[in-house]
C-alpha cells in the first residue's frame, strides 16, 4: 500500500490546485500525507489486528485531526456513528488498497472491499469504487497484463476506460464521486509507462490530485512495484505510528514485484 500512500503525499500539494502538466517536483517541503495516508492505514490495521473497522477509522480520525477529512466523514466520527451515510465519495477508493495486497482470491478482495467501503460509503457507486480499485490491484499484483486488467474491470463494473487520459485531461475537472474520478485514475495507471508516470498521470488531470493519485499508485505498485528513492521519501512522512503499521503490513503480505506486460 505504499505505492498509494506515496500517491496521497505527492499528489497533496496539487488538490484543487487544477495541474494539468506532469512536470513537476515529486516532494517538497510542502507536501504531507492527508486523509487519504491515515485511513489507508487505519484500515490496513484493522486487517492486521482483525479490529472492528469503524472503532479503527473513529480512533485515526481523532489521532490526526488535521489532516483533511470530508466534512460527512467529519460528522460521522466526531458523533461516533456506526451507520453508513450512503456516500458515492471517493474516499472508498482511496483507503481500499490494503484489501488487494491482503487476501487471496478474487472472491474474497471483491467481497472484503466491500467492508471498508460499507461502513460509511453504502451507496451502490461508493461500493463500486472500492471493489474496482481493490481487484484492480490483486489482478495486477498476480500477474494479469494491462489488458485483461481493463477488460475485467469494464466487464464487471461497467467502467468505459477507452477514452485515453490526453483526451480526459482536456476535459477534466475537479470531482470527488467514484463514478467521476475511480476510472480517470485507473486510466491514469493504463496509459502510465512505470509507477512515476502512473503518479504524474494522475495529477495531471487536475482533479481531485491526492485521491487520485493515491488509487492509481496502489494500482501501479502492484504492477510494477515502487522505486525505492520514492519509497523511502515517502516513508519520511510517516510518523512513528504511521510507519510501524505500514511496516507490519509490508512484512505480512509481500506484494509480488515484477516487470509490467502490456
Amino acid at each position: 500500500m505504499i505505492g498509494a500512500i506515496a500517491g496521497d503525499i505527492i499528489g497533496s500539494v496539487h488538490e484543487g490546485a487544477g495541474t494539468k502538466t506532469k512536470q513537476f517536483s515529486l516532494f517538497g517541503p510542502h507536501n504531507w500525507f492527508t486523509d487519504d495516508t491515515v485511513l489507508t492505514v487505519a484500515v490496513a490495521e484493522s486487517i492486521l489486528r482483525g479490529s472492528d473497522l469503524v472503532d479503527t477509522l473513529h480512533d485515526y480520525f481523532y489521532r490526526y485531526l488535521q489532516r483533511g477529512f470530508g466534512g460527512s466523514f467529519i460528522e460521522w466520527a466526531v458523533l461516533r456513528r456506526r451507520e453508513p451515510y450512503n456516500s458515492w465519495g471517493n474516499g472508498s477508493a482511496m483507503r481500499v488498497s490494503p484489501v488487494g495486497f491482503a487476501y487471496d482470491t478474487l472472491d474474497d478482495v471483491m467481497q472484503q472491499a466491500e467492508q471498508p467501503a460499507a461502513v460509511t460509503h453504502n451507496h451502490p457507486e461508493g461500493i463500486r469504487g472500492a471493489q474496482a480499485t481493490a481487484v484492480a490491484i490483486y489482478l495486477a499484483r498476480t500477474g494479469s497484463d494491462k489488458q485483461a486488467i481493463r477488460q475485467h474491470l469494464v466487464d464487471v463494473f461497467g467502467y468505459d476506460l477507452s477514452t485515453p487520459l490526453n483526451a480526459i485531461r482536456e476535459t477534466y475537472e475537479f470531482d470527488v464521486s467514484c463514478q467521476g474520478s475511480v476510472p480517470q485514475a485507473i486510466v491514469a495507471f493504463l496509459d502510465a509507462a512505470d509507477f512515476e508516470d502512473a503518479i504524474r498521470n494522475a495529477i495531471s488531470l487536475g482533479g481531485d490530485a491526492d485521491t487520485m493519485a493515491c488509487i492509481a499508485g496502489g494500482i501501479a505498485e502492484a504492477y510494477w512495484g515502487v522505486p525505492k528513492e520514492i519509497e523511502e521519501r515517502t516513508i519520511g512522512y510517516l510518523d512513528g505510528q504511521l510507519r510501524k503499521v505500514v511496516d507490519e503490513f509490508n512484512q505480512r503480505f509481500k506484494a509480488r514485484k515484477r516487470g509490467g506486460t502490456d
